[in-house]
C-alpha cells in the first residue's frame, strides 16, 4: 500500500494549505458556524462507511509504528470470546454525558467515547470525570468533517493532531487518546497513518444502532439486537442533539447483554483485526453549531 509522501513530509507546516481546504469546505463540516437547513447541502452529505473502498484498512495488517500500533482499523475487542465494545461518539455534552456515564456506572461497564476537539476544550470537566470512570478516549477530529477522505493530508492531519491535543489537554493527568475514529468512516490510508504513528489505532464499528436519526428507544435497541451477529462494535452518541432515546436503548441494552451473557470490553489496540469486518453504514449526521444548540 503506497501514501503520499511528498504530503506526509509536508505534514502539519502546510498551515496555509490546510486553512484554504478548511474555508473551502466549510459547508460540509459537522460543527461549522451556519446551520444547514433539511434541504442544504449537508443533506446529501451521506455520514457511512466505506466498506472495502481506497482507504478501508480492513486488511488486518500492522503498520511499522513505534508504538506498535497498526493501521487496520479495529472492529475486535480485547476481551476476545464474545465481548462486545460500547463506543459513544460526538461529545462530550453537559447534557447527555452525564447521563451516559451513568448508566454505564450502574452496569459496570466501560465504553470508548470518541470525542470532537472543541467539544473537549469547552467541557474538560466532562472529559476528566470520563477517564477518572475508567473509560478511553477517542479521538473523532476537530470539525466532524464526514467528506475528510477528500480533503488534503495536511488537512487531515491538522484535523486529527489538533482534535488529539485538545482532548488530552482536557483529560490531563497525562491522560491519552487511544484511538482514532474518522466521521462517517472516512478513513483513508493516509489519515489511519498519521493516527497509528501517534498511538491511536484507528476505530470502526459493526453495529450502528442509527440513535442519531432518533428512531425511537425501541428501535435502536432493536438494532443492536438484530446487528450484534456482524462483530462486536457498537455505535451510539452522546452528542450532536437530544440524546434521551439513547441513554434509554443503552440502559436496555446493557441490561439485554448481560442477560445473554455477553461482557463488555474495549477494542483491540495493538492486534491485527479480521480483514473482513467492514464498518456498518451509518445514517446522516445533522449539522450542529454548538453544544447549545445541539440541546433541546
Amino acid at each position: 500500500m503506497s501514501f503520499l509522501a511528498r504530503a506526509n513530509k509536508k505534514g502539519v507546516r502546510a498551515g496555509a494549505a490546510v486553512a484554504a481546504s478548511a474555508a473551502a469546505v466549510a459547508a460540509t463540516v459537522w460543527g461549522v458556524a451556519a446551520l444547514v437547513g433539511p434541504g442544504g447541502p449537508a443533506a446529501s452529505q451521506q455520514n457511512v462507511a466505506r466498506p472495502g473502498g481506497p482507504g478501508s484498512g480492513d486488511d488486518g495488517r500492522p503498520g511499522q509504528q513505534p508504538q506498535g500500533i497498526p493501521e487496520g482499523i479495529a472492529h475486535a475487542s480485547e476481551s476476545g470470546g464474545n465481548a462486545v465494545n460500547i463506543t459513544i461518539d460526538d461529545g462530550p455534552d453537559p447534557r447527555w454525558t452525564p447521563k451516559v456515564l451513568d448508566v454505564l456506572r450502574r452496569h459496570d461497564v466501560k465504553a470508548t467515547f470518541c470525542m470532537v476537539g472543541p467539544q473537549a476544550k469547552a467541557h474538560p470537566d466532562l472529559v476528566k470525570k470520563v477517564v477518572a470512570a475508567g473509560h478511553r478516549l477517542c479521538d473523532h477530529t476537530m470539525n466532524h468533517d464526514t467528506a475528510m477522505d477528500k480533503k488534503p493530508v495536511a488537512y487531515q492531519e491538522q484535523q486529527i493532531l489538533e482534535a488529539k491535543k485538545l482532548i488530552e489537554e482536557a483529560a490531563g493527568s497525562g491522560a491519552k487518546v487511544e484511538y482514532y475514529r474518522a466521521p462517517g468512516g472516512a478513513f483513508t490510508p493516509d489519515s489511519r497513518r498519521i493516527a497509528a504513528a501517534h498511538g491511536m489505532r484507528p476505530l470502526g464499528w459493526n453495529v450502528d444502532t442509527k440513535d442519531f436519526d432518533k428512531p425511537g428507544t425501541a428501535a435502536i435497541v432493536n438494532a443492536v439486537k438484530r446487528e450484534i451477529g456482524n462483530g462486536p462494535t457498537v455505535l451510539f452518541h452522546d452528542g450532536g442533539g437530544n440524546r434521551a432515546q439513547t441513554v434509554d436503548a443503552l440502559d436496555q441494552v446493557l441490561s439485554w447483554l448481560k442477560e445473554q451473557g455477553r461482557p463488555t470490553g474495549f477494542p483491540v489496540r495493538t492486534a491485527p483485526d479480521a480483514p473482513d469486518a467492514p464498518d456498518a453504514p451509518r445514517a446522516p449526521d445533522a449539522p450542529v453549531t454548538s453544544t447549545a444548540s445541539a440541546a433541546p
